[in-house]
């Protein structure tokens, strides 16, 4: 049997014992039954609730802490998939972070122009052990985003593995899976932003990304402000 105990402990990026987090898995859990119900509770959560946005700085610890993340209430992948391990944590529910690389075959134009490909290094999602087994849960594009793009929302049964679909509404290609990155218990951040780095040049272009990610906020601000 694996120790799960080290899927258990906080981290200084999956803080699951700070109090916001230890609040909200308290109130996202209580009355459901069994912990495939509390796992499916906390992932309609993150979904949903935790917007997705891609223009999020994205080069320092902070930037990826589950506390900070349920404040700022949006993130990209990683950043909601720190959170959702972290409240599963917080439940009692052993959880994990698995990277892998991936096409998305919709990436928009700006968005490939920024980072010179539609190739995401080390998406994040999470992984929860349920009735004795690792379950896939990828909790990333809300169902706002999904419905105003006709793409379809992962949903998440807290049996069977949710994971991004190939093809869109449409028929059209979606996501492609290219490379496995491993589990890990913690978040592996000097690994992702030298992968960052040797993909998409991100130190030398921190500047550009900065300036994008101001840009693509202000257009968003009156329609997602909370």
């Amino acid at each position: 049997m694996e120790d799960m105990e080290r899927y258990l402990r906080p981290t200084p990026a999956i803080n699951c014992d700070h109090p916001l987090i230890i609040e909200k898995a308290k109130a996202l859990t209580a009355g459901k039954a069994d912990g495939a119900e509390q796992a499916v509770s906390l992932f309609y959560f993150v979904r949903d609730k935790i917007k997705y946005n891609p223009y999020v700085e994205l080069h320092e610890l902070e930037h990826y802490r589950a506390s900070r993340t349920l404040e700022r209430k949006e993130g990209y992948c990683i950043q909601k998939s720190v959170l959702l391990v972290a409240l599963a944590r917080a439940a009692g529910i052993p959880a994990r972070l698995h990277h892998a690389d991936i096409r998305n075959h919709l990436t928009s134009e700006k968005m490939k122009q920024a980072i010179g490909t539609n190739i995401f290094t080390y998406h994040g999602y999470a992984e929860m052990f349920l009735d004795n087994r690792w379950v896939k849960a990828t909790a990333v594009f809300d169902i706002d985003m999904c419905q105003e793009n006709r793409i379809f929302p992962v949903e998440f049964d807290g049996q069977h593995n949710a994971i991004f679909p190939s093809h869109d509404l449409d028929g059209k290609p979606h996501i492609e899976y290219v490379v496995d990155r491993g589990t890990y218990d913690d978040l592996p951040l000097d690994e992702i932003l030298s992968a960052f780095d040797k993909l998409y040049k991100l130190q030398s272009t921190l500047e550009g990304w900065n300036d994008l990610i101001t840009q693509e906020n202000t257009k968003r601000s009156p329609k997602h402000s909370a």
